[in-house]
């Protein structure tokens, strides 16, 4: 009997990468969440520092990471980590992958010539809710981790890492606990995706035709990615930290009902400006990810490219 590694099949799979391959289908999903973790890792304590002023910590970022690393140790920086790896590995694997899947369809649609703007939206807002859903459970551990320093000690999760997290909400709060916040959390997403690879994208097909090639291209592309990502995200991303780290009341009900209440007890009380609470933080955590993760994308190709894969 013919052996399996002799089969037809098994050499097509061992050919040399070609359109249709397995490899360059799965290819666009790995190289986004190896690009996002290497992010993630960079960012890590910008992170935590965002977090901690939406809840209402007060101070400037250096001093609220001062004052972090003061009461709770360097290490606190990087609280929720493993959490933020998980969640590239889910969400960001999911998001760039499926836009960078649209896109090449929606070309082929158009006979190869480059996307209008709405086009170019339109994909980057499908990839961001589609991503969300992979990547909930994991955003929710990582708010829950980065916010329990700023509670009272009895009221403190002390999850030991993510995958503590993850069992003790499905434990205390059922499956369902583990989505808590997710309809802002894409909708969030979806905000955040059509910000940043439409207009880097756009950014980067304007530059071309100026002239403009090579790192110089990608890292100004990049920087005006980060800037309507996160103009465009902040209102979600303020809305889904308040609705996922809320706690029941003396009374049992929950401070918000949902994400349309969320935003209507914020405005009222503070104003529309609210929603964008710690903007400078959020824009330096924000445009220094999308920067590195699109920089980070673009060698991840080429070094592919360069290999022959």
């Amino acid at each position: 009997m013919p052996s399996f590694a002799a089969s037809p099949a098994f050499k097509a799979a061992a050919a040399s990468p070609g359109e249709g391959s397995v490899w360059n289908t799965v290819k666009p999903f790995l190289n986004g969440g190896a690009s996002g973790m290497i992010a993630t890792c960079c960012i890590q304590p910008l992170d935590i520092v965002k977090v901690r002023i939406q809840l209402g910590q007060t101070g400037g970022p250096f001093g609220i990471a001062s004052n972090i690393v003061a009461k709770e140790g360097f290490a606190a920086l990087y609280k929720g980590l493993s959490a933020g790896l998980l969640r590239q590995a889910t969400y960001t694997t999911a998001r760039m992958g499926i836009f960078s899947t649209l896109s090449d369809e929606l070309k082929k649609r158009n006979d190869g010539k480059e996307l209008p703007l709405y086009q170019k939206a339109f994909a980057g807002l499908a990839a961001g809710g589609l991503g969300a859903m992979f990547g909930s459970p994991a955003d929710l551990s990582l708010i829950r981790m980065q916010a329990d320093g700023t509670l009272p000690p009895e009221q403190r999760r002390n999850y030991k890492h993510v995958g503590d997290a993850l069992v003790r909400t499905v434990k205390e709060d059922g499956v369902g606990g583990l989505f808590a916040g997710a309809g802002t959390t894409a909708v969030r997403a979806m905000a955040l995706n059509c910000g940043m690879l439409a207009s880097n994208d756009q950014a980067k097909e304007m530059m071309a035709e100026a002239g403009m090639e090579g790192l110089s291209k990608t890292v100004t592309a990049a920087a005006v990615a980060g800037f309507f990502a996160s103009f465009m995200s902040l209102p979600f991303d303020f809305v889904k930290t308040q609705l996922q780290k809320q706690q029941p009341l003396p009374d049992g009900t929950m401070p918000f009902k949902g994400m349309v209440d969320c935003f209507s007890k914020t405005v009222a009380e503070g104003g529309v400006l609210k929603l964008w609470t710690g903007f400078p933080t959020y824009y330096v955590r924000i445009a220094p990810h999308c920067m590195i993760t699109l920089v980070a994308l673009d060698s991840i190709k080429e070094f592919q490219k360069g290999m022959g894969l």
